[in-house]
């Protein structure tokens, strides 16, 4: 049965380049977007006037056309072109793929969302003010578990020499419950990506079958993309054509990390995919195509966040979150990883909106990082403020 939502979904990634490309071809939308109107190139290039290597923007209209603009470059080494939909990495734009395996699998009868963690992971989730008893699945998806942040235990604002490390789920579990919760179990909502560790090893015990097969075979092979998949233990390069990502070293200089072991992220922030296929899968959750009406009312039923920096007003479901933008509500998820950030969203209208940009705001914002500052979250504001005018911008 085909659902159709209150909302629906505009996924936008961002990319910021050095000059300005666009592509045009009769090709099927998915594999090949059409050149974009003057609005995305215009957000494009201003996106690289900020500082940004390359940018990639890839709306894809109610109807399933897709429009593409890109700037800068793909390469500071050679100055190539960015491709049009080249593949990235799309750090936390993953979580809502491990969220609708989670669905997919309550509606099959092997989860229940307010079951707890310990039903799933006997022994496992344990540390202190940790109670595994207390904590359900839905907090999890949901970002309410209190469970502590694995990420402050890593070097994050640098590209250092442990990209190169293979880290299991189950090392960067124990990362985590090395230290104390953050609040009880169901306390408040607070973002943290160990939630989607645990969440990863829940699918795998109850599938008996590795996350990202289950993405694949769930999510990949029935929207037929061709560029979106979970790194393999070990792989540190992308498969298809792509941009390069950079990231400010310790001397304050961008680098080239493209070749990244993503291993430490998995299933709350590995994959890669490109700008047009994350709007598909965005547009699909949010058209009743992968889950039935019961679950993805569940997905949609947020929670407010406080988040007073990028998206005031916003809610999170579950694996998914909603925006107030000037095109109405939007529901989607960004990713930050080190070389690339991902912003999208889906519109009421089902327009869905990705912007890809080949640097984190922190890697070339170059003003004081000792602290949060006005002008660093101004800048970081950027790609939601260029999310929102391409969704609302004919």
């Amino acid at each position: 049965m085909k659902y159709t939502p209150k909302f629906a979904v505009i996924t936008t990634a961002l990319a910021a380049s050095l000059a300005f490309t666009a592509c045009a071809s009769p090709a099927a939308p998915k594999d090949a977007p059409k050149e974009a109107p003057k609005v995305l190139t215009s957000i494009a290039e201003r996106l690289v006037e900020e500082g940004y290597p390359g940018a990639i923007i890839t709306r894809t209209l109610p109807d399933g056309t897709a429009e593409t603009a890109t700037a800068g470059t793909a390469d500071l080494a050679t100055d190539a072109p960015v491709p049009a939909d080249g593949e990235v990495r799309i750090g936390s734009a993953s979580k809502p793929f491990s969220a609708v395996v989670a669905l997919q699998l309550v509606e099959e009868g092997l989860l229940e969302l307010d079951r707890s963690v310990e039903t799933y992971l006997p022994g496992l989730i344990k540390g202190e003010g940790i109670d595994a008893k207390a904590i359900t699945v839905r907090q999890l998806l949901q970002h309410t578990s209190g469970l502590p942040e694995y990420t402050t235990e890593l070097i994050v604002n640098e590209a250092s020499a442990d990209r190169d490390i293979y880290r299991s789920p189950r090392d960067v579990l124990d990362l985590a419950l090395g230290q104390p919760a953050i609040f009880p179990a169901g306390e408040r909502h607070q973002y943290t990506n160990t939630n989607y560790i645990v969440l990863g090893l829940i699918i795998e015990r109850v599938t008996q079958r590795p996350l990202g097969e289950q993405i694949h075979d769930r999510i990949v092979t029935p929207l037929d993309l061709k560029h979106t998949y979970l790194p393999e233990p070990g792989e540190t390069g992308l498969r298809g054509e792509h941009p390069r990502g950079y990231h400010k070293d310790a001397k304050g200089e961008l680098r080239d990390v493209t070749e990244y072991d993503s291993s430490t992220a998995w299933a709350s922030g590995a994959m890669v995919s490109t700008p047009a296929e994350l709007n598909t899968f965005m547009k699909a959750v949010l058209d009743g195509e992968l889950l039935e009406p019961a679950e993805l009312d569940q997905m949609l039923t947020g929670m407010p966040t406080g988040d007073k920096v990028f998206s005031p007003g916003s809610t999170y479901g579950l694996g998914i979150e909603s925006s107030e933008l000037s095109a109405g509500t939007a529901w989607g998820h960004g990713g930050s990883i080190p070389g690339y950030q991902t912003t999208n969203a889906v519109a009421e209208d089902g327009t869905a909106v990705t912007i890809t940009l080949t640097a984190l705001p922190v890697a070339i914002y170059d003003g004081p990082l000792d602290g949060p500052t006005e002008e660093l979250l101004d800048f970081g504001r950027l790609p939601m403020e260029a999310l929102d005018e391409a969704l609302s911008t004919p």
